[in-house]
């Protein structure tokens, strides 16, 4: 956007287009909003993140370039999930193993002050990162083709390239004990050299209010770290941190068994979508 807003200063410095007042706000205006932007990347701070991640071809471009308010605000918290995230993961002491795969995946569990219980899952995927963000946030709406624990994922705005609010309802499963749930949640996405963060939070938006017949979970502050497995550029390190408020009345002992099941249930599904790629036959 800073190109444009360099344009737009260079065409007010033309004696007739000083003369536009209407053109003179919308340059003030549009200053202000990179200024604020370029803020907003900066809540970032650990060495590893890089912002603003390079653009996407796959990503819609928000029109008008120039956010709103609430847009703003959207992108503060998306950038402010990620940062707790990694902060989350960054501390190395009381992770407890809670699950320990044949597969190599093994989730970690530990109690994080003003937070609650949270879920670290580690593991390696038979995919590159580019393929694993494709899968996972650009074709986000896609998920209920391959895992059948989600009904619906649906993009509600985007907000950039790399910031989106989606609507995501679970499936009904027999014998489910906590039940269909609905989340609003705000996805961003990071990209820092071959690695790529995926955050994600709890939405607030007045247009959309929980919706009849589902309890509104909330989750958050969570991330995806998708990282190159050292020289083997055809698989990638999966670092998945869970946190997540199912709402209702639900005892914290079933809540705390749910959520590595959880995240071992959708490292299996995703792994099916991966290795069925490998047999389609395009067309």
């Amino acid at each position: 956007m800073l190109p444009a807003v360099v344009k737009l200063c260079c065409g007010i410095s033309y004696q007739h287009f000083r003369n536009m007042t209407g053109l003179q706000r919308m340059a003030m205006a549009a200053i202000g909003q990179e200024v604020n932007v370029m803020k907003l990347c900066g809540h970032i701070t650990l060495p590893s993140i890089r912002f603003p991640a390079k653009p996407r071809k796959e990503e819609p471009v928000s029109s008008p370039a120039i956010f709103t308010d609430e847009e703003l605000v959207f992108v503060r918290q998306g950038k402010e999930a990620l940062q707790r995230a990694l902060e989350i993961l960054e501390e190395k002491e009381g992770w407890k193993i809670e699950i320990s795969g044949g597969n190599g995946d093994v989730i970690f569990s530990k109690i994080v002050p003003g937070t609650g219980k949270v879920f670290r899952l580690e593991g390696v995927l038979d995919a590159t990162p580019e393929e694993l963000y494709n899968h996972l946030f650009v074709k986000v709406e896609e998920m209920n083709q391959w895992n059948p624990d989600v009904k619906q994922v649906k993009v509600l705005k985007h907000v950039g390239l790399d910031t989106k609010i989606t609507h995501e309802v679970s499936a009904e499963k027999a014998g489910n004990l906590i039940g269909q749930r609905d989340f609003l949640s705000i996805r961003h996405c990071c990209k820092q050299k071959s690695s790529i963060y995926l955050a994600g939070v709890a939405a607030n938006l007045e247009s959309f209010p929980p919706q009849k017949g589902f309890v509104r979970a909330q989750d958050g502050p969570t991330c995806i770290i998708i990282q190159p497995l050292g020289n083997d550029k055809s698989r990638s390190q999966f670092t998945w941190l869970l946190n997540m408020d199912l709402k209702g009345w639900i005892p914290k002992s079933i809540v705390n068994q749910a959520l590595p099941q959880v995240q071992v249930d959708f490292t299996k599904h995703l792994r099916k979508r991966l290795t069925s790629r490998l047999f389609s036959v395009p067309h």
